[in-house]
């Protein structure tokens, strides 16, 4: 039994964002503003990542490599993935404010969780500039977690390491792994929160992996739904997921469960 302390949550399609609207949309406008094109399934794979992270990952997929050449006649460096980033975060930044809506639930599931006693972390894949506009933007909105980590707090290793993770424990003065849990909505939520050794969750509805924006989503039929959060779930526990929640509604009973809090 795992008797829950803290949740660690991300950002962008977990807690805000329904749909990581935003880091989708400047991802693509980047590249496409360089000379490659990419699909929006290739743009989501790395989400989760540091940014210049996910851009490098994009960079070395067989098929947006491919296309690089057939542009550039050579291979990617790492000079093009930072001249990507260049025009990656204007882009993030001129939309970003645009897409901080809170996820349905939210405040109710931390609202429940701090009852119980629980602190409240945050890791994520956006850069402190990019924090020091959604973080003020969901304060407004209600939800202000006790720590927030990004990855230039832990020397630039963001996601799949576990760093960020064992600094929101740091700060939130949490003792032990066994007492985390991590949530989150990409592959590399889960990877970064097995490699902590926290309890981690994946979170289907408004995630990344399912890769539908809300207006998309509340536009299925009950069936169509079901299906899609069927496919997002069995990534995440193909990723090694302890569990998957449809919402974070659902969080709080799981916390209940482990904790033995009845």
């Amino acid at each position: 039994m795992n008797h829950i302390e803290c949740v660690v949550f991300d950002w962008a399609g977990t807690t805000v964002d329904f749909g990581s609207l935003s880091p989708v949309s400047a991802f693509r406008e980047a590249f496409r503003a360089y000379g490659v094109e990419v699909t929006e399934a290739e743009t989501r794979a790395p989400m989760g990542m540091l940014k210049i992270d996910h851009i490098r990952t994009m960079l070395a997929m067989p098929d947006v490599a491919a296309r690089f050449e057939a542009a550039f006649g050579r291979a990617p460096t790492d000079a093009d993935a930072h001249a990507v980033y260049a025009k990656f975060e204007p882009a993030l930044m001129a939309v970003l404010d645009r897409h901080c809506d809170l996820k349905p639930g939210l405040l109710e599931c931390v609202a429940e969780l701090r009852a119980m006693g629980l602190r409240i972390g945050s890791t994520t894949g956006f850069t402190r500039k990019m924090m020091d506009v959604v973080e003020p933007a969901a304060a407004r909105a209600g939800y202000a977690p006790d720590a927030v980590v990004t990855a230039e707090d832990v020397g630039g290793k963001g996601r799949p390491w576990p760093f960020m993770v064992f600094k929101a424990m740091r700060l939130l003065e949490v003792a032990s792994v066994g007492a985390v849990m991590k949530v989150g909505d990409t592959v590399s939520d889960v990877k970064e929160g097995l490699a902590a050794g926290a309890f981690t969750v994946g979170i289907t509805d408004g995630s990344s992996v399912m890769g539908l924006y809300r207006a998309e989503w509340e536009a299925l039929d009950d069936a169509s739904r079901a299906r899609h959060r069927d496919r997002t779930a069995q990534v995440f526990r193909d990723a090694g997921a302890h569990a998957v929640i449809r919402d974070l509604t659902e969080l709080p009973a799981l916390v209940r469960q482990l904790s033995g809090r009845g």
